[in-house]
Order: structure tokens, then C-alpha cells, then sequence
């Protein structure tokens, strides 16, 4: 079986339609290059009679007649005719049927890989999954182990190795110290020698995959062991192997994110407002902020959020730290007891979907998410009227939490105000509008918004099995994720 056929096999090649749906990141001129290349080496396996078959079967036009033209001219004749639009078919059908060298094929796929949907999966957090993970269970199944490797990875065969086809080569380093002698080469090692640590991220996420599949580990239990390690590490980073479906009875395994998320980490948190913040910037260029006035009103959370997100855990240490409360339980009180006055009176479902939550996890608090009150999403200074058709909307939200993944929650219950005016008297299309306007907005960057409607919560026990099962699902994305 060889390499482009194991890719068939494992699922690890996506379909095009998969690709195409990202088509504005294919970088179009390196891939018309590289099968340029490909054609290259074509042109000396067929004849002139051949190259109309071929390129249907490729998906490019027509070649010119002969005539006086060489294959090879009428090859790239037939591929600069070809639109960008239809280079990834043409790609995917090369790797599908013509054999190529490995550094050959991997480029062409990463170019194409790279155009569609991936997951990011840092270098920090594969090598970490490395120092953990134990290959035991795939070496009890050395031959497929080894396939596997050699559909992703450049073991270093090909026509010109003098060494013939194992010997002085990656695959056969790899037979002797990570199959024969697995005490030879850790899992990190292995990993270096593959160049896995700085693989594209689509390359490295069909790794996983196929080290997930039943076509190299035909064993269930093994199979999720390997899951739920690999889990544990893409947790943090907002990433899942997660099951669909069976194959031959074996569960199969793909790679997800989980959650839109952002690139960015917040620097400072304003929360439990209990007005709009007289801000000033104390130093610009560090963008250190001052509460000009009312600093009592208003919580500024300025610690490093880490890539667990924000715990109610850390949240308790600034506040202890900030306030200088030695005593841990006077301070998880002060704390909560802070954050619940700035809470509108007025809005039973707020104060609900608070208590509730901080009651449903009371015995695991230190480890769940800090759910932030009031929070200051967008900050102007001057107000909405002043500001006209330019104003932000939405610049304070009801609540926050700061999910691992740089995933970013916002939680909202919806009362009269957010679509009536006068009092709730009269209805406010324009309102409305304005609102999921925000929305939109907020979306687009990076944030996942929840909207409650306020009749759901005005009943605390009513609300109770709205929110536990909210939050369930919200906080167990993974197995290891569950509070």
C-alpha cells in the first residue's frame, strides 16, 4: 500500500469541497508551480497520444495538438489554461494517482492542506504531548505504524537512495530504535526526527488522526487511551479529537476545533461596573489604565490570563492579593459579595443565572471558570448620542468567562430594555436591530454570545435545570474539561 492510498484509507486526506471552502488562503501561484513541476516528470511516462486521457483525468484542459509542440509544452500549455479555481482538484487528483517523491508529495499537499480548514496545534503543545505519550499500543502493530508514517513523513526513500530500499534510511532508523529497541528513541525523539514540531498544522493534525485510526490501532480500548491523552494536551488550546462514526466497528476519530476563540489574550478586565468608568491611560505605550474616579465602583483584573482561561481560582488570588485578605474564605465572600452588587437590581434573571452558577459548582469552585459580572466588552468616552451612527453598541455586557482556547464567552439576559422603549411600553425594532448588530459584531471577533431570554431565569427553580444543562455543555466540551 502506498502512501497516497494510506491517505485514502485513514480519511486524512480531506475532500475538496472542504478546501475550496477556505479557497481565499490557497496560495494559487505556488501550487500552479508546483504542478508545473509535477509535469515536468509526466511528460517522460506518456506518449503524445496519451496526454488528452491524462489530463482529463486530471482535470485540466484539453492539451494542443502535437504538431510541432513537445510534451512537455503541451503539458504546460494545458496547465496555464487551467483557472486557479480548479488548481486544488488538479492537486488532489495528482496526489491521487500519480506516484511521486516524498518531498514532492508532501509540498503539494501542505500547499493544498494549507488552503482549507485546519486546527492550530502549537509547537509548545506537541512537545508536550510527546514527553507523555507512550507508542506501545501502536508498536504491538509495527507494519502499520510504519505506513502510517511513511503517508505523512519523508523517510527518506526514493529511486536515487544507493543505500537501497531500508538500509541508511529514516524508516530504517526507526524500525531498529523505535520498533526493535524502543528504549533507543523516546517519543520526542521520534518526533524530531520526523520534523513533527515544526510541521504545518494540517500535516501534523492528520498525524494525530491517523495515530487515533482503527487502520493503525485496531484495538477500541487503545484507541481512546490514545483520545483521551491527546485531549488532555488540546484542551487548553481549544482543540479535540472527537468521534464520528464508526469504521469496520472501530470508532473513528477527527480533529476539531472547538471553539472559534482569538489570537489574542486580554490584558485588562473591567468588571462589576457600577457606572461608566472615568478612564484614563496612565502610560499609552504599556497601555496602562487608571479609574480616574469612583475607583470603588469598578474592578480592573490586570494579571496574565493563562491558557487555562480565567479560573475562579486566579481571580481570588488578585482579589486576596490586591486587598491584602489573608484569609481565603473571607475573601472568596468579599469577592462574591463585590461582584453581586453590581448586578441591576431590577433583573431577577442576572442575579439568578449568578447565584446559580456559583451554587452548582460550589464544592469545585477553585476549578471552574470566574463568571465576571457587568464586564466593559468595548470602551468609548464618549457616549452613544455624542458619537451618532459611529457608536459602538453593546460596550457592556451582562457577564464574561475566559474559556482555555482564548475562547471568549459572553452571556446575556434579555429583558424589556433590549427591544422596547419608554419603559417597555413601546416596541423598538431599531433597538432590537442595534443589538444583534452588536452581536454580529462581537462574533466576527472572536467572541461566542448566549442570549437568555429574562422570563427563562426569573424563577431560580425554574432556572436551576436551564443553566445546569447550559453549563454542562458549555464546560464539557472534553471529558477532562468537566467541572
Amino acid at each position: 500500500m502506498d502512501g497516497s492510498q494510506c491517505g485514502r484509507v485513514w480519511n486524512l486526506k480531506r475532500d475538496l469541497a472542504h478546501h475550496l471552502g477556505m479557497a481565499e488562503q490557497m496560495d494559487f501561484q505556488r501550487l500552479r508551480s508546483l504542478i508545473e513541476g509535477v509535469c515536468i516528470t509526466l511528460y517522460q511516462r506518456y506518449r503524445h497520444e496519451d496526454l488528452p486521457a491524462l489530463c482529463e483525468r486530471l482535470g485540466l484542459p484539453s492539451p494542443p495538438p502535437k504538431d510541432r509542440a513537445t510534451k512537455h509544452e503541451r503539458l504546460t500549455a494545458s496547465l496555464g489554461a487551467c483557472p486557479d479555481d480548479r488548481l486544488p482538484h488538479v492537486a488532489q487528483a495528482v496526489l491521487d494517482s500519480e506516484p511521486l517523491l516524498a518531498p514532492e508529495q508532501m509540498e503539494l499537499q501542505d500547499v493544498v492542506w494549507l488552503g482549507g480548514d485546519y486546527v492550530e496545534i502549537p509547537g509548545r503543545t506537541r512537545r508536550e504531548l510527546a514527553k507523555e505519550l507512550d507508542l506501545s499500543d501502536h508498536l504491538k502493530y509495527p507494519d502499520r505504524f510504519l505506513t502510517l508514517l511513511g503517508s505523512l513523513w519523508d523517510l527518506g526513500e526514493d529511486e536515487f537512495n544507493v543505500w537501497g530500499p531500508h538500509l541508511g534510511t529514516l524508516r530504517s532508523d526507526i524500525q531498529r530504535h523505535v520498533i526493535r529497541f524502543p528504549d533507543d528513541w523516546s517519543t520526542e525523539d521520534l518526533f524530531e526526527q520526523l520534523r513533527a514540531f515544526e510541521a504545518p498544522h494540517p500535516r501534523f493534525g492528520r498525524f494525530l488522526e491517523g495515530l487515533a485510526a482503527s487502520e493503525v490501532l485496531p484495538d477500541e480500548q487503545a484507541q481512546r487511551r490514545f483520545v483521551e491523552l491527546v485531549n488532555r494536551h488540546l484542551q487548553p488550546v481549544g482543540a479535540q479529537l472527537r468521534q464520528e462514526g464508526e469504521t469496520e466497528g472501530y470508532p473513528q476519530f477527527h480533529l476539531h476545533q472547538l471553539g472559534r476563540g482569538t489570537a489574542r489574550r486580554p490584558r485588562n478586565l473591567i468588571f462589576a461596573t457600577q457606572g461608566k468608568p472615568d478612564i484614563r491611560f496612565t502610560s499609552a505605550l504599556d497601555n496602562d489604565i487608571e479609574i480616574a474616579e469612583q475607583a470603588d465602583k469598578i474592578l480592573v483584573y490586570n494579571h496574565p490570563v493563562g491558557k487555562n482561561g480565567l479560573l475562579w481560582s486566579d481571580l481570588l488570588s488578585w482579589w486576596q492579593e490586591t486587598r491584602s485578605i489573608e484569609d481565603t474564605e473571607t475573601a472568596r465572600h468579599t469577592l462574591y459579595d463585590r461582584m453581586q452588587t453590581s448586578l441591576p437590581r431590577e433583573s431577577a434573571g442576572q442575579k439568578n443565572l449568578f447565584w446559580l452558577y456559583h451554587n452548582l459548582y460550589k464544592s469545585q469552585l477553585h476549578d471552574v471558570p470566574a463568571l465576571l459580572p457587568e464586564i466593559w466588552v468595548h470602551w468609548d468616552p464618549k457616549t452613544i448620542r455624542e458619537r451618532g451612527e459611529r457608536a459602538m453598541q453593546n460596550l457592556r455586557m451582562d457577564f464574561l468567562m475566559l474559556l482555555p482556547g482564548n475562547r471568549r464567552v459572553v452571556l446575556e439576559v434579555d429583558g424589556m430594555q433590549h427591544y422596547t422603549r419608554d419603559g417597555g411600553a413601546v416596541p423598538d425594532s431599531a433597538k432590537y436591530a442595534a443589538t444583534m448588530a452588536g452581536d454580529r459584531d462581537l462574533k466576527f471577533r472572536g467572541y461566542e454570545v448566549f442570549r437568555f431570554g429574562h422570563d427563562e431565569l426569573r424563577d431560580r427553580e425554574r432556572a436551576r435545570p436551564v443553566l445546569t444543562d447550559f453549563f454542562r455543555t458549555l464546560l464539557c466540551r472534553t471529558p477532562d474539561s468537566c467541572p
